[in-house]
C-alpha cells in the first residue's frame, strides 16, 4: 500500500445482523456482519437504487446460492468491478 493512502478501516468481528424484505410478495430474511449491510447500503446510494431493490434484483440472479450468500458475493464482485479500469 503506497504512503499516501489511508489505512484499512478495520472493524472487530460482530455478530450477522438480521434484516427482513418483501421479495415478490413473499417475506425473507438476510443475516450478513454490519461491514456487508454498509457496503450494500454504499451500493444502493450509487446505484440510485433502494436496498429492497437491489436485493430483488441479486434475487432474481441468484440460481441455488442462498440469499445471503448471493448478496455477499454480489457486494464483491460489484466493487471489484468498480475498481478495474474499463476494458480497452
Amino acid at each position: 500500500m503506497p504512503a499516501d493512502d489511508p489505512p484499512a478501516r478495520v472493524q472487530p468481528n460482530t455478530r450477522p445482523l438480521k434484516r427482513s424484505f418483501a421479495i415478490k410478495g413473499h417475506r425473507t430474511s438476510i443475516s450478513m456482519e454490519a461491514p456487508f449491510w454498509e457496503a450494500l447500503q454504499q451500493a444502493a446510494t450509487l446505484e440510485e437504487t433502494s436496498l429492497a431493490g437491489l436485493v430483488a434484483g441479486i434475487d432474481a440472479t441468484r440460481g441455488e446460492a442462498g440469499l445471503s450468500s448471493a448478496v455477499r458475493a454480489w457486494i464483491l464482485d460489484y466493487f471489484r468491478r468498480r475498481s478495474l479500469p474499463p476494458p480497452r
